[in-house]
């Protein structure tokens, strides 16, 4: 007995370090489990049936308004998809592009790219004030933005998801961000990536959210330099088919009024489909950036693209998951932020 025990402190060593190895493992687990559930807590509270029990028929009433702003603006269903695009890349999907200017608030609807460009506030006031009429105080602004894209897109022939819900409104703006963060017509492909990489999305993301683009109008003043000055070198953009560039040249004479509506898709402007795609293929993309994705030599994009025009229907598929992912930027939840009473103003201004 007195033998083995001797032996027994030239193992204690060996064992202490085990359970310090053991130890330090279980806290390193601890952390990266901690981690990831701040990174997908946000994404884990939103819900599609958030508001079963306190707004069952939001949907219904977001779908009514939406129809009957149809039937005067052809472009509505299109517009109002891209107010949650440009409301998920600056600040998450807070509906902080829905903020007019007050004391205290430099509205995003003054940046750069959103200036005389993003429309449809109205249509939101009008669905606003409808939900408000049946579910006072319960739906925020940032979720009928999500939920009136969904049915935009559904609405023009385009695929249905189930959208996640729960974001609560923020309380600021953020101009600068607007400025600096949101795709622009003129980035090239590297610049595209860098921006949605910014905000947690892919390539693949980038390729298939741009498919967007398939149904709306675009003004003259995003295309002008591709037609007479692309990248300063005082010819057309060489990646413009010759008779797609007669077509825009003649829509948009140099020197002329640049805010002249373009379709974005020249074969089916207002139906949601995958013909951007083919327009792409036959170097028919309007502005710069859509032809980016697939003209830009190595272009990680261009596989995707492909993919796309040869199956509508996996367009749809990823179009719709990639709508849930842009949908789970950064949204504020539980009792962060607020429920506006006026999508335009934070409540009390």
């Amino acid at each position: 007995m007195y033998g083995s025990l001797k032996h027994i402190p030239h193992k204690l060593p060996y064992l202490e370090f085990r359970e310090a190895e053991m130890s330090l493992n279980s806290v390193l687990l601890v952390f990266w489990i901690s981690l990831v559930l701040i990174f997908h807590g946000s994404q884990a509270q939103l819900s599609s049936t958030f508001y079963a029990n306190t707004c069952s028929n939001v949907s219904s009433i977001v779908t009514g308004v939406i129809q009957q702003a149809q039937q005067s603006d052809t472009r509505i269903l299109a517009s109002l998809t891209r107010l949650f695009f440009h409301d998920c890349f600056v600040n998450g999907c807070d509906g902080s592009v829905l903020l007019d200017d007050s004391a205290s608030i430099q509205s995003e609807k003054d940046a750069r790219p959103n200036k005389n460009s993003i429309r449809g506030f109205d249509v939101v006031d009008d669905i606003k004030t409808a939900v408000e009429n049946v579910c006072p105080g319960v739906v925020s602004c940032a979720d009928i933005l999500a939920i009136a894209a969904e049915i935009s897109v559904s609405l023009a022939s385009g695929p249905s998801w189930e959208v996640l819900l729960g974001r609560r409104d923020g309380t600021t703006a953020n101009q600068n961000g607007a400025n600096n963060g949101l795709p622009s017509p003129f980035d090239d492909l590297t610049t595209l990536q860098s921006k949605f990489s910014a905000v947690g999305l892919s390539d693949t993301d980038l390729a298939t959210l741009s498919g967007a683009h398939t149904f709306g109008r675009a003004q003259c003043q995003f295309i002008t330099n591709r037609l007479y000055n692309f990248s300063g070198s005082g010819t057309s953009d060489p990646s413009l088919s010759s008779s797609y560039l007669a077509t825009l040249q003649q829509n948009c004479p140099q020197n002329g009024d640049g805010t002249v509506l373009n379709n974005l898709d020249l074969t089916t402007p207002d139906t949601f489909d995958n013909k951007y795609y083919v327009n792409l293929q036959n170097n028919e993309g309007l502005l710069q950036s859509d032809q980016e994705l697939l003209s830009t030599t190595g272009a990680s994009t261009a596989s995707t693209v492909n993919s796309y025009a040869s199956s509508q229907s996996t367009f749809f598929t990823s179009f719709a998951q990639s709508m849930i992912n842009m949908g789970n930027i950064s949204p504020l939840t539980g009792t962060d932020g607020e429920i506006r009473s006026n999508c335009r103003k934070v409540n009390g201004s």
